[in-house]
């Protein structure tokens, strides 16, 4: 069989362990294992660190145990990448390996008061301030202003930062560092692309920014040492909660934030090149190359990749989506119209149409291209003829109308539109959504045949990392992929048409949540 590199994909709703043939990309064994997420308060979305750790282990078990079934020499893996929801923020002990309290999600919006009270001290309450070191707006969604509600608030955080025992990282960095030995010599680090996103770390000299430490007023000495996302940061321990101690000894050598990782799964190497991942949220990447483009229109400059300690970084412009496969989960778990995401896509089809009835679902409030906190869920052109299939296909038709808004911005940046788009994530296996897809945006979609384009990206970082060196980027020796291809099926009048009254829907979702008041709780 040749070399094997494995992938930890650590995501918002589920951990998968992949496990790709380096030489074909050929996908050998995968097991997944759904999370939990809590909502101890409206607006707060928490997962427990232990229990994402505890999947990561179960799921490289489980997959190792296939293998063995399947007659696959798992000690041919010889390398393993990290790819990881972003954002997300953990402060753990380091000296008891456990987290001071839960990881709080990207989607979470306790941290509203934060971001308030932070814009008084801006000039002109400039919210993008940063945005020529960072790239990002000041929002709820980065990393920064979730750290500094956990020292601001959870008493365990502040006592251990006073003693020097406490460490800050986003998910990949909590994995890694337990991972390569934990609390008997963990190696804290992260990587570029994870870096970019917590709105501490300046985009161009790759370096946190002392400034910015500063103005959030978070000690620079908690933070992790950021690396490449291909190079060997340390290799594999024996996991004492698991008896097989697979995989130990093997190198942890390719770290990328998950949207980052797609980029490079779909071979979007280009300068122009993007993808648009559908998974709990929406998000569209293009590569700008190794220099940064400023979006006039909403959306974010990020770091693509770097592949290796002594390559350049590449940038990216991205138009993010809080709530894609989320509206697909609310409609199961909170309305219960259906047991299961397939039950949803039945349900659509068997309207085939909204009937004018417009579902935006705000209800994180909305980020690219508005990046308008107050807003919140609505649906819209209710009538007594409306049921539940036609909301259904409204959650459908909403995916596809956030993800036009933000390619209309992304064309708008580049100047180049784009001919075609390149989909990959969870929510791609819903013929209806991609067909609906091409319809909306009015130009082809296409979706390569092997879906999990995440993991994949962050084996080929892993396998190519120096020191592995058994996967290589060379565009020529790239396997070569199959698409499945989506061509509009509707005029292009009737496509405008909806579109305008969904963004007259939007204007609809937005103004509604005053500021919150400091305990969490609406004015």
């Amino acid at each position: 069989l040749g070399p094997l590199v494995g992938a930890i994909d650590q995501g918002t709703s589920s951990t998968r362990f992949l496990v790709f043939n380096a030489t074909t990309a050929e996908l050998l064994s995968h097991h997944q294992v759904e999370l939990k997420q809590e909502f101890p308060k409206e607006g707060w979305v928490e997962q427990d660190p232990k229990e994402i750790l505890n999947s990561v282990y179960e799921c490289v078990e489980k997959t190792c145990e296939k293998m063995k079934e399947l007659n696959i020499d798992i000690t041919n893996i010889r390398a393993i990448g990290v790819t990881n929801q972003r954002e997300t923020t953990v402060v753990w002990d380091k000296t008891t390996g456990d987290p001071l309290y839960n990881a709080i999600v990207w989607l979470d919006l306790r941290t509203q008061s934060t971001v308030e009270n932070l814009l008084k001290r801006i000039p002109g309450k400039n919210k993008t301030f940063s945005k020529f070191k960072t790239g990002l707006p000041l929002s709820t969604y980065f990393s920064a202003v979730k750290l500094r509600w956990l020292l601001d608030n959870v008493e365990e955080i502040k006592k251990a930062v006073e003693d020097g025992r406490a460490m800050f990282g986003t998910i990949d960095s909590w994995l890694i560092w337990v991972c390569i030995c934990g609390k008997n010599g963990g190696i804290h680090c992260t990587d570029v692309t994870n870096a970019s996103r917590t709105m501490l770390f300046n985009i161009h000299s790759l370096e946190w920014d002392p400034e910015l430490c500063k103005f959030f007023e978070i000690p620079m000495e908690i933070l992790p040492n950021v690396r490449s996302s291909s190079e060997i940061y340390g290799v594999m321990k024996i996991c004492p909660s698991r008896e097989s101690g697979a995989l130990t000894g093997v190198p942890i050598s390719g770290c990328l934030g998950d949207q980052h990782a797609a980029l490079v799964g779909q071979m979007c190497f280009q300068d122009g090149q993007a993808k648009n991942t559908y998974g709990t949220g929406c998000f569209l990447l293009c590569n700008t190359g190794q220099k940064s483009v400023f979006s006039e229109h909403g959306l974010l400059t990020t770091i693509a990749y770097k592949m290796g300690k002594d390559k350049p970084a590449f940038y990216a412009l991205e138009g993010s989506v809080a709530i894609a496969g989320a509206v697909v989960r609310w409609l199961r778990d909170n309305l219960g119209i259906a047991n299961s995401s397939l039950e949803v896509e039945k349900l659509a089809a068997e309207v085939g149409t909204s009937y004018g009835c417009y579902f935006v679902p705000a209800f994180s409030g909305l980020y690219a291209p508005y990046w308008e906190p107050s807003a919140r869920g609505i649906i819209c052109g209710l009538t007594q003829f409306t049921n539940k299939n036609h909301i259904a296909f409204a959650a459908l038709e909403a995916v596809c109308f956030q993800t036009r808004e933000i390619l209309d911005a992304m064309n708008k940046d580049c100047g180049i539109p784009l001919s075609q788009l390149q989909v990959d994530g969870g929510m791609t296996t819903n013929k209806i959504l991609m067909q609906l897809q091409s319809d909306i945006l009015c130009i082809p979609v296409v979706k390569p045949s092997m879906a999990e384009t995440t993991a994949l990206g962050a084996a080929m970082a892993a396998g190519a990392a120096e020191g592995v060196e058994v996967w290589s980027l060379n565009p020529r020796d790239l396997t070569a992929v199959t698409w499945e291809r989506f061509e509009p099926q509707i005029n292009p009048e009737e496509s405008e048409y909806r579109y305008g009254r969904w963004k007259k829907a939007v204007m609809k979702s937005m103004g509604w949540e005053a500021s919150e008041s400091s305990n969490g709780k609406p004015k």
